[in-house]
């Protein structure tokens, strides 16, 4: 998850606004203390409308993991089996 300074916000808000969008929240500091975490806003469904879980997924984890990272938490979920 990205950090942005309350400076950051008021002098790189377009920055900040890329960061929002490609990590989906951003953490907000105060000399270094984490004070409030910005998320994207999201329009309250209508009812009956439907949830696309996967387009949330891909808003959250933008990025694939490697091959490598991925062969690693295999490993290391079989555990001694």
């Amino acid at each position: 998850m990205s950090t942005a300074t309350i400076r950051d916000l008021r002098t790189h808000f377009p920055q900040v606004r890329r960061l929002l969008e490609q990590e989906g929240e951003v953490i907000v500091t105060d000399h270094g203390r984490p004070v409030a975490v910005l998320r994207a806003f999201d329009e309250p469904r209508a009812n009956g409308e439907t949830v696309d879980y996967y387009a949330r997924l891909r808003q959250r984890m933008p990025k694939a993991i490697s091959k490598t990272s991925r062969r690693a938490l295999d490993e290391a979920d079989r555990g001694e089996r």
